[in-house]
């Protein structure tokens, strides 16, 4: 494509809201050519300010309006199906926010209407892999510096969670994160979920098991730690050290100006993941579309949405049932080997 991409975003929530402004200000090559949301009044808002910017409350009637050439799916996740799947019958290419399906059977079904379509359609929205801090985590990996790696151990901290959050969301919607993260970085597959659950800090909601410690194994032989806390009270922090036979090396510390003032020293601490992750989203989103106009799908494919899926249905159960339980994975299509 030579032109200016036009896209038409799913969802206008606060992550769709905020790829709205993105792509409007932040992204060369592309316009917002079409808004969708079940609310009629905020999508009809949102439109308003962009210029030759169509209103829908049906993403069917988005996806075909004039001038939309690729989507971009930011929706609440049991919504992303079918409109994936009408995206790919469209030939359209797709960013979709995690996950790209709740359940991994419904990522299959996006894996077949792509190999049906002959090509990758789909791009999973995983930005950590756009991250400048995880790049540099993963190419350091990449040399064997730090020898074969042995642990990643992994901090994921949320201020406070929403009032719907839930005690498998928890795992489905934070850890799943890390679940890619470690897959991408290690380049291995988890084959296997333990939760361990201390006693709910009181400042969890009533009935929230909250934090909660997920143990990754891999095919690889490595351990992934993961301490997920989503009320920890003073901001929002993700940590990830990888320890190798020879060496280890961290990330997420937040370096941000360290002031010194007063006989005390101190930093910013980021209170959402849409400040912290800034700049991975901005990278994310930019390289999605430049990617679309040159008729290429790079970055996680619907391959890596199923896989996540399949960790986290597994890790579901292994905090239900209290026990090691392993990830069963379907074998891997050609398309995307």
């Amino acid at each position: 494509m030579s032109g200016t991409l036009g896209i038409a975003v799913i969802g206008t929530g606060k992550m769709g809201a905020d790829h709205v402004r993105r792509l409007d200000r932040r992204t060369a090559g592309a316009r917002v050519a079409a808004v969708a949301d079940l609310d009629g009044d905020r999508v009809k808002e949102i439109a308003a300010g962009l210029d030759g910017c169509a209103a829908f409350t049906d993403p069917h009637a988005a996806l075909a309006a004039p001038g939309v050439e690729a989507v971009l799916v930011a929706s609440p996740g049991p919504a992303h199906e079918e409109i994936l799947l009408a995206a790919i019958e469209r030939g359209l290419p797709v960013l979709c926010e995690k996950p790209l399906t709740p359940e991994p059977d419904g990522a299959l079904r996006v894996m077949e209407a792509e190999q049906r379509a002959g090509r990758r359609l789909v791009q999973v929205g995983f930005m950590r892999r756009h991250d400048a801090e995880y790049e540099q985590l993963k190419a350091l990996l990449a040399t064997g510096a730090l020898g074969r790696p042995l642990f990643l151990h992994c901090r994921h901290r949320n201020a406070s969670s929403p009032s719907f959050f839930t005690s498998d969301m928890l795992i489905s919607d934070s850890v799943v994160h890390e679940v890619d993260a470690a897959r991408w970085l290690l380049d291995q597959e988890v084959t296997a979920v333990t939760v361990l659950s201390p006693a709910p800090s009181g400042a969890a909601p009533e009935g929230l098991r909250d934090p909660q410690l997920v143990l990754l194994e891999t095919s690889g032989g490595a351990i992934v730690d993961v301490e997920i806390f989503v009320n920890c009270g003073f901001g929002y922090q993700v940590v990830c050290e990888a320890v190798g036979e020879s060496g280890s090396a961290r990330i997420g510390d937040g370096q941000s100006v360290l002031v010194q003032s007063a006989g005390r020293w101190g930093g910013e601490i980021a209170q959402d993941y849409t400040v912290r992750f800034a700049d991975a989203y901005d990278r994310q989103v930019r390289r999605w579309v430049d990617a679309t106009r040159r008729g290429r799908v790079t970055g996680p494919s619907a391959w890596d949405g199923y896989a996540a899926a399949a960790v986290s249905e597994a890790g579901l159960a292994a905090r239900r049932t209290g026990t090691r339980t392993p990830v069963v994975l379907a074998p891997r299509p050609e398309l995307y080997a």
